[in-house]
């Protein structure tokens, strides 16, 4: 295969809790060595175990006001006090080196980041294969009370409805299926024209060699 410069790619998995998105980011990012995880910046206390740079970058609330005011971040929100953020600047830099960036996001974060890079943006949002299913998958968690189950199974239905922003849907009935599916589309959309930034040389020098010969 020649060598051909790729711009990378912003990968975007979306779904309700129970559905599988966090088992099938595992999966890519242990799979694709030219696949990682988007660090986040938060104003929320650092719990322990976490390492800053590594699980979040752990800042103050006056560094995160200033970053948004500088139109630093590609999306942010406030979650129970605490602020979220993507930084844009190592995402930037990591497409630019042709590396692709895995977001785990909810819609209104999907929203914003495409608002931001539409065109490096590819969303996909993974659907559980039924109601019941995904409170057997809740519920198996054996980590929340009933009362945060139901909370998360009435969430998941406004969460679903935002499935025609995304696009590509997986329903996750069978997980190794379902990896198979992202894998599928994140090995298609690098392949696509507009991100091989250095096809027109390649051929080029193709055209004018036959031309030559």
């Amino acid at each position: 295969m020649p060598d051909v410069n790729r711009r990378g790619l912003m990968l975007v998995l979306s779904s309700p809790s129970g559905a599988g998105k966090t088992t099938i980011s595992r999966r890519l990012l242990e799979e694709d060595d030219n696949l990682d995880m988007s660090v986040s910046i938060t104003t929320r206390p650092m719990r322990p175990g976490e390492v800053n740079g590594t699980d979040y970058h752990f800042i103050d609330q006056s560094r995160f006001d200033a970053m948004v005011a500088a139109n630093e971040l590609l999306e942010h929100a406030t979650v129970f006090g605490n602020a979220y953020g993507t930084p844009r600047g190592p995402v930037e830099e990591a497409l630019g080196a042709g590396h692709d960036i895995l977001f785990d996001v909810d819609w209104q974060g999907a929203q914003q980041l495409g608002d931001a890079m539409r065109d490096d943006l590819v969303s996909v949002f993974i659907l559980p294969p039924s109601a019941e299913e995904l409170h057997r998958r809740l519920v198996n968690r054996a980590s929340d009370p009933e009362d945060v189950v139901r909370h998360r199974m009435a969430k998941a239905s406004d969460e679903m409805s935002h499935f025609p922003e995304y696009d590509y849907v997986v329903v996750n009935e069978d997980i190794d299926q379902s990896i198979t599916g992202v894998r599928s589309i994140l090995h298609a959309e690098r392949l696509r024209r507009e991100r091989q930034i250095g096809l027109t040389p390649f051929v080029n020098t193709m055209r004018r060699e036959l031309d030559e010969g």
